[in-house]
C-alpha cells in the first residue's frame, strides 16, 4: 500500500477574504475547515437524506471553485461535481465493533516520511449483506485520527479501482463517533473517492487486502457514466 505527499495544485485561482489573497497553507486550512463544518452539519442532522443532499451539493461547489480541489483548473468550469449513486437507505448500517490487535502498517510517503497505522477494530454486521466486515485504521503520529478505507464488488467498473474513504477524520470525515451501546453508525452513501481517482498529482493510500468486500456497495460515489 503506499501514500504519497500531497501534490502541490495550481493556485492561479487563490481564493481571497476581504481582498487578502490567501497561500497555499491557508488554502488548505480553509478547505479542510469547509470539510468539518460540512461533516459537523451532517452529525448534527436528523434527516439522512437531507444531510447527503448537503454533502453531495457543497462537494459540488467545492470541486468547482476551490483553489484546493483535485480537478484540474483548467476543467473546472464544466465540472458539475461528483457522480454518486442514488441514496439507498439500506446502505446506512448499524454496526457492533470488536477490538483487534494487528502489526502496525508502515506506508513510505517521498519526503513527507512514513506513515504508520494499524487496525484498532474490526465491524460486526456488514457480512451478510456486503459479503464481508471492515477493519477501522488508526493513522499514528502527530494527533492521529480513524482512517476507513475499502473496495468491493464495484471497484474498478462502477467505482475507483483503488476503492473508497468513508471515514478519514484527520481530513474531516467524521460520520460520529461510537455511541454509548457500543454500536457505530456506517452510512456507506458517503462513501468518495480519494483525490488520486481525480489527478496524477496525488498517490493515495489503497484499502487494504483485510478491507475488500465481496459484495457490492451502490452507494456513494460512483464514475461518471454517460447517458
Amino acid at each position: 500500500m503506499r501514500l504519497s505527499k500531497l501534490a502541490r495544485p495550481d493556485h492561479s485561482r487563490s481564493p481571497d477574504i476581504g481582498g487578502y489573497q490567501l497561500n497555499e497553507s491557508q488554502q488548505l486550512w480553509e478547505w479542510r475547515e469547509k470539510i468539518a463544518n460540512l461533516y459537523y452539519e451532517i452529525r448534527s442532522g436528523q434527516d439522512a437524506v437531507a444531510a447527503w443532499r448537503l454533502w453531495c451539493d457543497t462537494r459540488s461547489s467545492m470541486f468547482r471553485e476551490h483553489s484546493q480541489s483535485p480537478i484540474e483548473p483548467a476543467d473546472r468550469k464544466m465540472y458539475k461535481g461528483p457522480t454518486t449513486f442514488p441514496y439507498d437507505p439500506s446502505l446506512r448500517v448499524t454496526v457492533q465493533l470488536a477490538p483487534v490487535m494487528q502489526e502496525r502498517i508502515t506506508v513510505a510517503t517521498g519526503m513527507d516520511g512514513d506513515l504508520s497505522m494499524h487496525a484498532f477494530a474490526r465491524t460486526i454486521g456488514l457480512e451478510a449483506r456486503l459479503g464481508g466486515e471492515l477493519n477501522l485504521y488508526w493513522i499514528e503520529g502527530y494527533g492521529g485520527g480513524v482512517f476507513l478505507p475499502f473496495a468491493d464488488a464495484t471497484s474498478g467498473t462502477e467505482t475507483y479501482g483503488g476503492g473508497r474513504y468513508l471515514l478519514d477524520t484527520i481530513k474531516g470525515a467524521d460520520l460520529g463517533v461510537v455511541r454509548s451501546d457500543g454500536t457505530l453508525v456506517l452510512d456507506f452513501n458517503f462513501s468518495y473517492f480519494p483525490s488520486c481517482a481525480y489527478s496524477s498529482r496525488y498517490v493515495c493510500p489503497l484499502a487494504p487486502s483485510d478491507n475488500r468486500l465481496k459484495g457490492a456497495v451502490r452507494a456513494g460515489e460512483r464514475l461518471f457514466v454517460s447517458n
